[in-house]
């Protein structure tokens, strides 16, 4: 993954500002805001570590469940005559609009692998 690094599960945005001279980073696809900064990227790797590790300390202290990335669904708005054609495509193969979504998802992120 370009500009990510990735522990526990989490994923962790990788930047750098020229002008502060500091790499720095927030933990992305969840809605909490984890941010960390480093003077450079084993600061910043292990900055990304401790933030993670610091929040799923946080979450069992105050007795929360800490989000984890990616749950399996996500909801999508293709606009209304995408999501016909998509509804109806799915009927004529038998199957419903999640298979055909997550089919068509597998199509094309396959060459990514």
């Amino acid at each position: 993954m370009q500009n990510m690094m990735e522990y526990q599960g989490y994923f962790g945005s990788v930047n750098f500002s020229d002008e502060d001279e500091v790499f720095f980073g927030k933990v992305e696809f969840i809605r909490s805001l984890i941010s960390y900064e480093g003077t450079d990227v084993q600061s910043l790797k292990s900055a990304f570590h401790e933030a993670v590790d610091e929040y799923h300390s946080d979450c069992a202290e105050n007795e929360i469940e800490p989000e984890r990335p990616f749950k399996g669904s996500f909801n999508i708005r293709p606009g209304t005559q995408l999501h016909r054609r998509a509804a109806i495509a799915a009927q004529q193969r038998g199957i419903n609009l999640n298979t055909l979504v997550t089919e068509a998802l597998e199509n094309y992120l396959q060459p990514l692998k």
